[in-house]
């Protein structure tokens, strides 16, 4: 089971969600404010957090600033009920995984907690692997390369990090700004206009292999799509 912490302030809300992380093989410590949670992350072991933006005492984001200097690693997503673009683009600023607006569907913040964890093992285990099979292609994140038979791709590394970032992410809708703070580092209209520079180029470079596609969602994002042999 892996173990969560839920930094929470509305009771009943809490305890639904708790519930019904517990029944999807999470081992949920809850926390009523940020303080609260603060301490139990200082004290206790956990694979991933939910942080609820507006508490009292301590709110999401600045729990979310102290928990990164304990952890630097832990994974995280915010709730909130506000919808506003600024807080979205400070919550992945600060590194969040995901950024969930209420009322959402508990079944897909359960499925993007399962999505965020398995990446984080895949990654785990591709560190110190210098080559990744992507289909057809072998993809050198050292020596920045994609090969696929006779040919070779020689890669920038702004083009890697995408290419990792994408695999780690595969068969999976990813939303825009999630590509570009997790690569770019920003999200604005530079950005926006430069990632899709390096989409289409990354089409290309995927093109020979029918298994491998880049798949654009008006308005939401993009999927790295590999079909199974």
């Amino acid at each position: 089971m892996k173990k969560l912490l839920l930094a929470e302030d509305d009771f009943d809300f809490a305890a639904i969600l708790k519930q019904y992380l517990e029944l999807h093989q999470f081992e949920v410590t809850w926390a009523e404010n940020g303080e609260i949670a603060l301490d139990y992350f200082k004290n206790q072991t956990f694979d991933i957090c939910i942080l609820d933006v507006m508490m009292p005492k301590l709110d999401g984001f600045s729990l979310a600033e102290k928990i990164i200097t304990i952890n630097p690693e832990i994974p995280f997503i915010f709730l909130t009920a506000r919808k506003l673009k600024e807080d979205k683009i400070i919550g992945l600023k600060l590194g969040a995984d995901d950024y969930i607006a209420k009322p959402f569907e508990v079944d897909e913040l359960i499925l993007r907690l399962q999505n965020i964890l398995k990446r984080i093992e895949q990654k785990r285990t591709l560190d110190g692997v210098n080559t990744i099979e992507i289909g057809s292609y072998i993809f050198d994140n050292e020596r920045l390369t994609l090969n696929n038979k006779n040919h070779v791709q020689q890669l920038t590394e702004k083009e890697a990090t995408l290419i990792e970032y994408l695999y780690l992410n595969h068969n999976q809708l990813l939303k825009r700004e999630q590509i570009l703070m997790s690569v770019w580092k920003k999200d604005d209209y530079f950005s926006g206009r430069s990632m899709d520079v390096f989409i289409s180029r990354l089409r290309k470079y995927f093109n020979s292999d029918p298994k491998i596609s880049i798949e654009s969602v008006r308005n939401i994002g993009l999927e790295f799509k590999i079909e199974k042999p």
